[in-house]
């Protein structure tokens, strides 16, 4: 019974040092993503806000480049049309983290300002090491990876082979809408 109680007393830290996780139910299936609160604080806190507000919940992956990475987080659709979701103000960029934009990541959308990531995130498709921390330079920044696909790239997968066009005036738009139902934060 001691040895028991000594490695749960063992184990209790490592537990409690698990990563937070985040479930995105979607249309099209489950995607888990497990965050990364010690390379990118405030980019975690930024995404977990949005989640326990609920702001994901029926977003759409709103761009789909099979090949790159599909894209979420920001708008809804109703009707066929695309609708911008009122966001809060943008965080400081925290690419120069360590970590790379891979198979599975995932990472911030932004703007050409380094510095102008709010709700929008991607999902990678593939290594781009093109979208990694070079320098703090406008050129060089890169996109902040905050986690990691755990469990459902084949839902990721699925989505990536949608059809897509132009709505809106925006390209690479799925046809067929797939939309984030509800995002739940596991701590």
């Amino acid at each position: 019974m001691k040895k028991i109680a000594a490695l749960a007393l063992l184990l209790l830290p490592l537990l409690a040092s698990a990563a937070p996780k985040v479930e995105l139910q979607t249309n099209k299936g489950l995607i888990t993503v497990e965050l990364a609160p010690q390379s990118a604080p405030k980019t975690v806190d930024n995404f977990t806000r949005y989640v326990k507000a609920g702001h994901y919940d029926n977003t759409v992956f709103h761009r789909v480049i099979d090949g790159f990475m599909i894209q979420g987080g920001g708008f809804t659709i109703d009707g066929g049309a695309l609708s911008q979701k009122p966001t809060r103000a943008p965080i400081a960029n925290e690419a120069d983290n360590g970590l790379k934009n891979v198979i599975g990541s995932i990472a911030m959308a932004r703007t050409n300002d380094p510095h102008s990531a709010t709700s929008q995130f991607f999902i990678n498709l593939v290594n781009n090491d093109f979208l990694d921390f070079r320098s703090k330079t406008p050129q060089g920044w890169g996109y902040t990876v905050f986690g990691k696909v755990t469990a459902g790239m084949d839902v990721v997968n699925r989505i990536a082979k949608s059809r897509t066009g132009y709505i809106g005036g925006m390209q690479d738009v799925p046809m067929e809408p797939i939309v984030i139902q509800k995002a739940t934060y596991k701590p």
